[in-house]
């Protein structure tokens, strides 16, 4: 495994479940067992009803790209390494989630194109979702 140069994500109570999953391959959401409606990122209550009624639930992993923008200079350790490219990625689900493509050329990349997730292992405690290409 290459050394992980990037931050890591702070993991605390609200956010412990969704890390926990990323670490075993899984992606999770938040769904609200009163309103039904999905959410991400991870909260306490639901950002529709406001009720503390909420669980995880396993997220298909398939979305499509709903808008990107491609990075080519980036002085921040760890994204000094371009061109990469920042997704805002609608899920099958609804909700939306800030994540870089991968496995993907930059310049192949459209608005409405199909993806799904992929993990990167950033230590033995920690992997970060991130989207590829569907096939």
């Amino acid at each position: 495994m290459p050394e992980w140069n990037k931050p890591l994500p702070t993991i605390v109570g609200e956010t412990k479940p969704y890390w926990d999953a990323c670490r075993q391959g899984r992606l999770l959401i938040q769904k609200c067992d009163k309103c039904s409606e999905f959410q991400f990122y991870p909260r306490g209550i639901c950002s529709n009803c406001w009720s503390n009624d909420i669980q995880w639930v396993q997220a298909s992993g398939k979305g499509t790209v709903w808008t990107f923008t491609v990075t080519y200079q980036n002085r921040t350790q760890g994204f000094n390494e371009g061109p990469y490219v920042l997704a805002l990625v609608e899920l099958e689900e609804g909700v939306k989630m800030f994540t870089n493509i991968v496995e993907c050329e930059p310049g192949a990349v459209e608005i409405g194109m199909p993806v799904e997730v992929t993990f990167a292992r950033a230590n033995d405690r920690v992997s970060i979702p991130y989207f590829k290409p569907a096939s």
